[in-house]
């Protein structure tokens, strides 16, 4: 993940709110898809409801999230230093970069989940099922959402059984262990200074990201440079969407992954949940054949999914990660 310089000024424009596209994933999948494709064309994030997420699962993650920020920083540094992987308190990645954010960042991996939970909760089992069955509904929606996409960009047609075009993106983060997803959870605690960043801005170099967050208002996202639009709180059941660095690629720069961030405020705190879908180390990424044309050939290079995190993780937040990646003109 990414964020800005703090020694890089520039001039900033704050918009009204923006409605993001919501998409009802109930509807008729032929025309959630085409939704789905217009929604990360033009932001780079949208919302679905009725996503088959039981609501129970939801509130027992968010209730454990809420218990883990609510203890004393000598029980919540029993975790560790994030590493990147731990407990981390301003101090954002390990590049320098800092924001009014507390956090918690795990594997999306069940075993190391319970590893870990020895030394995040004082009920151990509780919180490791309360993370574990997150994890494998959110994985699952993951799933139907790169779908649809695929459905909607007419991925593998012509390939044979339905199953092959649709899982050309999905397959990528099916797999419960290999796969290098993450769950972060987050807590912005109201600060004295208005306007002041709790995570500075950035893109997701995962594939997708799906975000929940406590109805508190504060996540921005831009457009344009320099333009920030912040986005309304979502309704208690959505979840917010957005198109990472990995997909952008693989869509030739059809998807955005759009830089965004997340504004803290004096009066109220703001929780948010975040499920980082990712596919394994040694995933190849690379332009989809049928997203790449003699008029659009691939804008960026093959590499694979560990060389890219490398990438990412080295530089600071806001820096650009996918320019590296790009193709030259005379490639």
């Amino acid at each position: 993940m990414v964020v800005a310089n703090p020694n890089h000024h520039r001039a900033e424009k704050i918009t009204e709110d923006i409605q993001l596209p919501v998409i009802d994933l109930l509807s008729d999948p032929s025309q959630s898809s085409k939704l789905i494709v217009k929604a990360c064309e033009q932001f780079g994030f949208f919302k679905v409801i009725n996503h088959g997420v039981p609501p129970e699962i939801i509130s027992r993650m968010e209730q454990e999230s809420l218990d883990f920020f609510s203890k004393p920083g000598s029980e919540k540094l029993r975790t560790g230093p994030a590493n990147p992987y731990g407990y981390g308190c301003k101090s954002i990645g390990l590049n320098g970069d800092i924001g009014e954010v507390e956090y918690l960042l795990l594997q999306a991996n069940p075993q190391i989940v319970s590893q870990n939970s020895l030394y995040i909760s004082g009920d151990p089992n509780k919180f490791r099922c309360a993370v574990n069955r997150y994890v494998e509904a959110v994985r699952k929606l993951a799933c139907e959402i790169l779908d649809l996409m695929a459905q909607g960009l007419g991925l593998g047609l012509g390939l044979g059984s339905p199953q092959v075009s649709t899982s050309v993106l999905s397959g990528l983060i099916r797999d419960v262990v290999n796969t290098d997803s993450l769950l972060r959870l987050n807590h912005y605690p109201p600060v004295e200074a208005a306007s002041k960043i709790g995570f500075g801005e950035h893109t997701d170099p995962q594939i997708l990201t799906l975000l929940r967050s406590n109805g508190v208002g504060g996540l921005q996202i831009s457009l344009e440079d320099g333009v920030w639009i912040p986005v309304s709180p979502h309704p208690v059941s959505a979840f917010c969407v957005n198109v990472g660095d990995v997909l952008q690629v693989m869509t030739n720069g059809r998807f955005l992954s759009v830089r965004h961030r997340a504004m803290v405020n004096s009066f109220e705190s703001r929780m948010s949940t975040a499920y980082f879908a990712a596919p394994s180390m040694d995933a190849t990424i690379c332009c989809l054949p049928e997203l790449a044309t003699p008029q659009k050939p691939s804008l960026y290079k093959t590499f694979t999914w560990g060389e890219y995190k490398k990438a990412a993780y080295t530089r600071r937040l806001g820096d650009s990660r996918l320019n590296l990646f790009k193709m030259k003109q005379d490639d």
